[in-house]
């Protein structure tokens, strides 16, 4: 789902985005009310057949949704698989289009498992006690991640500062990488929602990606793994990258019993993504945990949730 929010929209970009999305009327940037209108494709059939709820007594495990639907149940089947071997349990995809869905299946208990970001699960643990599992590592074996700002190869912007006056993509609402930090760069750089031309929230990375190339925004914010992808094709121009904030982490539902949450942090804790499990995953690299899993303190994430209180999305 795309969410739409002009501030100052330009008449002629209104004509070439009519076919597209619903306008919103001037004024409603700073009440961060978004109008919500699909310009995805919906999922397809063969991969809601791959993630359909068939297995009994399995534990459900739910994710953000970062490079797309078939993408990423590409990568976390054998992750799956993987965890199964090792702790004896049966896993089952479920799999959810929206951040806010990520979470609150894992609250209510539709799944016991599931990768989200820090925002997410901060906002998840205030609203439904979700708990925390486990952090992800990079590729420098850090439990932390950053945010990236890009835009077209084409066009006049050399710098965030440009953005002044500008359209710009975000990711989903929720989403760390793909909103809180590129929100905070921006508002760094001296840039407010309300100098943008106007922000829309795209409902994942990969659609954010799109709407930069296609030409419907000028530029927007992804995580490092897929902008530094996605430059070394020669396909973006990176602007800037933000400093370093906690990854993303696995979090669980707390009716979970203690045997099991045992066994599945023993197994993320001694899985080797680029050792001798390298072999059973698939584009584990593309992910926020490159280099597997550690534990960190919960009081590393007040950052994140100072500005999340910040930005209207938990209460102060």
């Amino acid at each position: 789902m795309l969410s739409v929010i002009n501030a100052k929209p330009p008449f002629w970009f209104l004509l070439v985005l009519l076919s597209f999305f619903l306008l919103i009327s001037g004024g409603c940037a700073q009440e961060e009310i978004p109008k919500k209108v699909s310009l995805n494709k919906r999922t397809s059939e063969s991969v809601r057949e791959v993630i359909k709820d068939t297995e009994k007594g399995a534990l459900g495990f739910g994710f953000d949704l970062r490079l797309g639907p078939k993408e990423d149940v590409r990568i976390y089947t054998p992750f799956l698989k993987y965890l199964e071997e090792t702790t004896g349990r049966r896993f089952r995809i479920k799999f959810t289009e929206r951040y806010e869905d990520t979470v609150e299946n894992l609250g209510k208990g539709i799944t016991s498992f599931a990768a989200v970001g820090t925002l997410s699960y901060i906002l998840g643990k205030e609203k439904y006690g979700i708990k925390y599992l486990a952090s992800g590592l990079n590729d420098e074996g850090k439990s932390t991640y950053r945010a990236v700002i890009f835009t077209r190869l084409s066009g006049d912007i050399q710098d965030v500062k440009d953005l002044k006056g500008r359209s710009f993509a975000f990711g989903s609402k929720m989403s760390t990488q793909g909103h809180l930090i590129p929100r905070k760069m921006l508002e760094d750089s001296g840039i407010l929602l309300k100098d943008l031309s106007f922000y829309v929230y795209t409902g994942s990375h990969i659609n954010t990606v799109r709407a930069v190339l296609n030409g419907e925004c000028d530029a927007g914010g992804v995580q490092d793994n897929l902008a530094e992808f996605l430059a070394k094709e020669g396909k973006i121009k990176i602007l800037k990258f933000s400093r370093t904030y906690p990854s993303s982490v696995i979090a669980y539902n707390p009716s979970l019993d203690s045997k099991t949450i045992g066994a599945v942090r023993s197994a993320l804790l001694v899985m080797e993504p680029r050792g001798k499990h390298k072999g059973i995953l698939i584009d584990w690299d593309r992910t926020e945990m490159p280099n597997g899993f550690m534990m960190v303190r919960e009081s590393d994430f007040e950052e994140i949730k100072i500005l999340a209180k910040k930005y209207g999305l938990m209460q102060r």
